[in-house]
């Protein structure tokens, strides 16, 4: 049984008693992000933002050169090279684990050259090249559920039965990695909220947080801050949806999830000390 999820220089345990959630803070350095998109384009800022979510207690650093909210269109190979390489190396030895959140396999490559700890896939390594990308390097690897691609997968998100349909798809891409050859203590999973999912999709995953992992055997990222699933239910616009993320993180974690994938680190990593002392959470 796979207790640790290898994480390129970090191992993070996800089975026993000493398990602790961790917190993933996004670091968008795209001027369209759908939350706080501009707001770290530069390197300066990049770095600065970078070492406030250090002080806030930060595990992971996400770093993001594409624009995946609804609608977006793709960006250029060149145009994401240029955002994330000079973060990546920037950040590479400032402390916590560093991931890229890309989908191109071109990208892949130059990021694991540059030292990243895990590889943060939308498209969950379907792109022709993606698994030969990161198979020989020793980063984790986030396969990530999405329905259509994102200029279109909100237009109409269509399921029988969501739960069901998301873990087959995951189980395939998990299948398909370690047939390559891939050790399966490097992946882990995430059921795509807001990828191709209406508000009631995106709340049937939520609560099958646990069934997800169990089935499936590999550890659970949940990324749901800011989106319009916590607008829906809060009424909240998207600058003021942080309690609702932070009870969303909660939620994902107290069904098993290990990472919770964030804009409000400080808020998080409070909240899961909180409720982590006051749960005394063994799994």
């Amino acid at each position: 049984m796979r207790s640790t999820l290898q994480f390129g220089r970090f191992n993070f345990p996800w089975r026993g008693e000493r398990v602790r959630a961790r917190v993933m803070g996004i670091l968008n350095v795209t001027p369209d992000s759908f939350s706080d998109g501009g707001q770290h384009q530069s390197l300066e800022f990049a770095i600065s933002h970078a070492e406030q979510m250090i002080l806030d207690g930060v595990d992971i650093i996400d770093v993001g050169g594409e624009s995946s909210r609804p609608g977006a269109p793709p960006l250029p190979l060149e145009q994401e090279l240029q955002r994330v390489m000079p973060v990546l190396y920037a950040l590479r030895d400032i402390g916590p684990a560093i991931s890229v959140d890309t989908y191109k396999p071109e990208v892949m490559r130059e990021a694991i050259i540059a030292g990243v700890d895990m590889i943060n896939d939308i498209n969950g390594f379907r792109a022709p090249g993606a698994i030969a990308a990161v198979r020989d390097s020793d980063c984790g690897l986030c396969i990530m559920h999405m329905q259509n691609d994102p200029r279109h997968m909100q237009l109409a998100p269509s399921y029988t039965d969501v739960v069901a349909e998301v873990t087959a798809f995951l189980r395939e891409r998990i299948e398909a990695l370690t047939a390559a050859g891939i050790d399966p203590r490097r992946l882990c999973i995430d059921p795509g909220f807001g990828f191709g999912k209406t508000v009631e999709h995106n709340y049937a995953l939520l609560k099958a947080t646990a069934q997800l992992i169990a089935e499936l055997d590999v550890p659970l990222l949940a990324g749901l801050s800011r989106k319009s699933m916590v607008g829906a239910v809060t009424g909240k616009p998207v600058e003021q949806r942080m309690a609702g993320s932070v009870g969303g993180a909660l939620a994902a974690v107290a069904q098993g999830a290990l990472i919770v994938r964030v804009h409000d680190v400080a808020e998080t990593v409070d909240a899961l000390k909180v409720w982590q002392a006051g749960t005394n959470l063994q799994r």
